[in-house]
């Protein structure tokens, strides 16, 4: 199979997508089982971080540690990219001594480089414009509890971040929609989000409004890892777009909530709302660890039937 990458959530096309969907479930069933599960034995993933982080890190490496296979953790601080190494040389060194190769960055354009260098597929741990991996969890986790997202409305509250902009690709290959409420100065940015029509999403001024009839409200920090700089002026900017119980009132009785995390109750999201009924916070969490897996299994393997 020729080296695939999954950079931005539509590298993959839909077919492709609910396959991984279907070896997700079967992967967790196993995993809830204590069933032994080793297709990669032998084989080596290259965490390369950047950014810092806590579930990327964990799930991947325990994920390739529960698929037989291992996992080496490299930060660009501690490496000679760190030092001024062209990222073109480093992926054409690292893929020659691992069989995949997982990067947490900053600029897209960076993993973007080393993939079209590199001799094994690369995946896309977390970028300033996208985040592939927790949408791939999340609507895993959608699936989990309410079925087809087709046709459904998912509620981004907050900053036009990289997982606004990957939920809105999503929306393209999977058919629903998504209703976007950020402040002023943070709206959707088209060309950043990699959108080719606005089909699928709408944005709206008032939180509120974005919230009626959703079946999953999610959301993000307000300010996002690199833009620490920002954060006294986004405090005051998103004060009024917390999502809180009367914005969950808004939404279908069966809505669930969604979070990425780490989250900051009291700020984009209260107390009540994560911690409460609707939310699918932990599963959606936990989900990170067995949809990467079947990504792992699919980029490596390809389709395989058991």
């Amino acid at each position: 199979m020729a080296v695939k990458h999954f950079l931005q959530f539509r590298d993959l096309a839909r077919d492709e997508l609910e396959y991984v969907f279907q070896r997700t479930r079967i992967i967790k069933d196993r995993f809830k089982r204590y069933e032994p599960y080793h297709p990669l034995a032998d084989r080596t993933l290259a965490m390369i971080f950047e950014k810092s982080s806590t579930r990327t890190r964990l799930s991947f490496e325990a994920g390739m540690h529960q698929l037989g296979g291992s996992a080496i953790y490299l930060n660009t601080r501690d490496t000679q990219l760190g030092r001024g190494e062209p990222v073109e040389d480093a992926a054409q060194v690292i893929s020659r001594m691992v069989d995949i190769v997982m990067i947490r960055t900053f600029e897209q354009d960076i993993i973007e480089r080393f993939a079209a260098n590199s001799r094994v597929p690369v995946i896309n741990g977390l970028t300033n414009e996208y985040h592939p991996c927790q949408i791939l969890a999340d609507i895993y986790t959608y699936i989990e509890h309410r079925g087809d997202i087709r046709g459904k409305t998912v509620t981004w509250i907050g900053d036009s971040n990289n997982m606004c902009n990957t939920w809105l690709q999503a929306a393209e290959i999977f058919g629903f929609n998504v209703h976007v409420s950020t402040p002023p100065g943070y709206e959707v940015e088209p060309e950043r989000a990699g959108l080719y029509g606005t089909d699928h999403y709408e944005e709206f001024a008032d939180p509120m409004d974005a919230c009626l009839g959703a079946d999953l409200v999610t959301t993000d920090v307000w300010t996002s890892m690199g833009f620490e700089a920002e954060n006294e002026e986004r405090m005051k900017d998103f004060a009024d777009w917390q999502v809180d119980v009367d914005m969950m009132k808004l939404a279908r009785p069966e809505a669930v909530f969604m979070h990425c995390l780490p989250a900051h109750r009291g700020e984009e999201v209260s107390a009540e709302v994560i911690d409460g009924p609707q939310s699918v916070v932990w599963d959606e969490a936990e989900n990170r660890l067995h949809a990467q897996k079947a990504l792992m299994e699919y980029l490596l393997l390809g389709r395989i039937e058991s």
